[in-house]
C-alpha cells in the first residue's frame, strides 16, 4: 500500500505554478524579489483585504520581524501561547525579550482570555502572539478587548489559518500585524517562505528594508541597522501564486475530510472531533481529536496502528512551558490549581492524516484502522 502522508504539498492539477515558475526562468529572474514576489503579496492583500504585505523567507522570519515592527527589546515581555509549535515563540528570545506563556482554553483551544487577564495583572507585556492553531480561530473579541483596555497590540500567528474567518474578518487582519506560512505542511505552499501583513504600510515597509539586509539608498554598499536575509525568491514566490488561485478547493477538500471523519466516528463515545467554532469559517488545515479520559484506546495505540500501515499522523503541540527550553519562563493556566487545559489536551490528543490528495480509498482505510481499535 502506497505511503499515506498527514499533510504534503499538493501542486495544483491545473499547472498554475509551472507557469509562474516559468516566467521567472524566462525573464531570468530567479533570485529575491522579481515580479512573483510583487504580484504574490499583492494578491494576498487584494484576497485577506489588507494593505501591506511582506513575502519573506518563512513564518519564523515573519513573527521575528512583526516583533521587531512593534519595538519589542532586550528586557521587554511578550504574551505567546503555550500551545503552539515552538516557531511561535522561538523569535521573543531572537529579541532577546522573554516570553510569558498564556494557557489555551477548552473551546478553540487557543489562547484563553481568563488566563491573559491574570497575565496581564502581573505584567505589562510588549506584544501580545495570538495563535490561530490548527486552522481554528481564537477568541478575537474577548482577547483584542482585554489587550485594548491595557494599550498593547496583537501580533497574530495565522500560520495554520490562512482563509479561516472569525466574525466575516480573515485572521492574520485583526492585530497590529498577521502571519503566514507557506511551509511545504501548510494548506497552500511556496515550499518554504511565508508573509508578514499589516495595515501599516509604513511598518510593512521598514520590514521589507530590514528582510533585505537593512542596505541604506547609498550608491556604495552602507548599513546603518542591523539586516537579515529574509526575502522570499522570485521563483518560490510563483509557488506561491499558482497555489493560491487553488486555495478556497483545498479548503474544501479539508472540510471534507473532517467532515468525513466526524461522520466515520460519530457512533465511538470515546472520540471527540475538534469542531469549528460558529463565529466564522474554519479551514480544517489538521483534522483533529481527542480520546475521553475513560478510553482504554490512547493516543499512542492510535498514532502506531497507522505507522504499522504506513499511515502518518502525530500528537498535538506539546505545551511550551513544558519544553525544557522553556520551561524557566512564566505561565498563566486557564484555571488556577488545576492541570492547564493546553497540556489536558496535549496528553488525549491527535493530529489525523488530513491530506487532501487523500483518495476515497485512502481515508476508508485509515477509518477502518481507527476504527477496529475500538
Amino acid at each position: 500500500m502506497s505511503k499515506i502522508y498527514l499533510a504534503s504539498p499538493h501542486i495544483s492539477e491545473q499547472g498554475y505554478e509551472q507557469k509562474f515558475i516559468q516566467e521567472a526562468f524566462d525573464t531570468n529572474w530567479v533570485t529575491s524579489l522579481g515580479e512573483n514576489v510583487n504580484q504574490f503579496e499583492n494578491e494576498v492583500m487584494k484576497y485577506i483585504n489588507i494593505k501591506a504585505a511582506a513575502a519573506l523567507s518563512s513564518g519564523t522570519a515573519a513573527i521575528h520581524l512583526g516583533l521587531k515592527a512593534l519595538g519589542v527589546e532586550k528586557g521587554d515581555v511578550v504574551f505567546c501561547p503555550t500551545f503552539t509549535f515552538s516557531a511561535t515563540a522561538n523569535p521573543i528570545i531572537y529579541q532577546n525579550a522573554t516570553p510569558v506563556f498564556i494557557d489555551s482554553e477548552p473551546n478553540t483551544w487557543n489562547m484563553s482570555p481568563q488566563a491573559l487577564e491574570r497575565a496581564f495583572e502581573q505584567y505589562t507585556p510588549k506584544a501580545v502572539i495570538v495563535v490561530h492553531l490548527y486552522g481554528q480561530a481564537a477568541q478575537m473579541d474577548e482577547i483584542m478587548k482585554i489587550c485594548a483596555q491595557h494599550n498593547v497590540p496583537i501580533l497574530e500567528d495565522a500560520a495554520e489559518s490562512l482563509g479561516t474567518t472569525y466574525q466575516g474578518k480573515f485572521t492574520g487582519t485583526f492585530g497590529k500585524y498577521g502571519v503566514f506560512s507557506f511551509n511545504g505542511n501548510k494548506i497552500i505552499t511556496t515550499s518554504g517562505g511565508g508573509m508578514l501583513v499589516s495595515d501599516n504600510e509604513k511598518g510593512i515597509e521598514k520590514v521589507k528594508f530590514w528582510a533585505t539586509q537593512a542596505r541604506d539608498k547609498a550608491r556604495h554598499y552602507q548599513h546603518s541597522e542591523i539586516g537579515y536575509n529574509y526575502r522570499m525568491s522570485n521563483v518560490l514566490a510563483g509557488i506561491g501564486r499558482g497555489q493560491l488561485r487553488v486555495l478556497e478547493e483545498r479548503i474544501a477538500q479539508k472540510t471534507a475530510i473532517f467532515e468525513m471523519y466526524q461522520n466515520a466516528f460519530q457512533e465511538i463515545d470515546e472520540i471527540v472531533m475538534h469542531q469549528a467554532s460558529s463565529k466564522g469559517r474554519c479551514n480544517y488545515w489538521l483534522s483533529v481529536m481527542t480520546l475521553k479520559e475513560s478510553s482504554k484506546v490512547k493516543p499512542i495505540d492510535i498514532i502506531e496502528a497507522l505507522e504499522k500501515e504506513e499511515i502518518e499522523s502525530r500528537p498535538l503541540w506539546k505545551p511550551l512551558h513544558l519544553q525544557p527550553v522553556f520551561e524557566t519562563y512564566d505561565f498563566f493556566s486557564h484555571k488556577e490549581n488545576e492541570i492547564s487545559v493546553a497540556e489536558d489536551i496535549f496528553n488525549r490528543g491527535i493530529c489525523l492524516p488530513s491530506d487532501t490528495k487523500n483518495t476515497k480509498e485512502d481515508m476508508e482505510r485509515i477509518v477502518k484502522i481507527i476504527r477496529a481499535l475500538f
